[in-house]
């Protein structure tokens, strides 16, 4: 038996705690990128790969985060191409407006203990 995974001298309502602050900031961690690009996007799966072993919980919080990244990155590509025909300009708009509320939604929700599935998300990784 492994007992350095194990949470020392912790309860279980520690342990559920620090699993449900670890899932808020998975979610949060998407605002890095406003701050140094690309590290929205490398601090997700950086706090998803090292922590989930430890709180097995972070594991469909990972997915869930990820596939909203990807699918952000498809709606803006398509969002960008469609600048063209002006039609692009209110879906960039949307799409920006949606990745500051759904990643706030979700890490309210995953602080509360609830898994968020964020709308419009295209399910890649499974």
């Amino acid at each position: 038996m492994d007992i350095s995974k194990q949470p020392i001298n912790q309860n279980n309502d520690d342990y559920e705690q620090q699993a449900r602050q670890w899932a808020m900031f998975l979610h949060f961690s998407q605002f890095a990128g406003y701050i140094i690009p690309l590290l929205g996007l490398l601090a997700p799966i950086i706090i998803w790969q090292t922590q989930k072993e430890q709180y097995p919980i972070l594991e469909e919080h990972g997915k869930i985060v990820i596939n909203w990244i990807i699918s952000e990155l498809i709606y803006g590509l398509i969002g960008f191409t469609l600048v063209f025909v002006v039609i692009g300009i209110p879906i960039l708009g949307i799409l920006s407006l949606l990745a500051i509320v759904f990643p706030i939604i979700g890490g309210i929700k995953a602080n509360n203990g609830e898994l968020w599935r964020y709308p419009m998300t295209i399910n890649i990784i499974k």
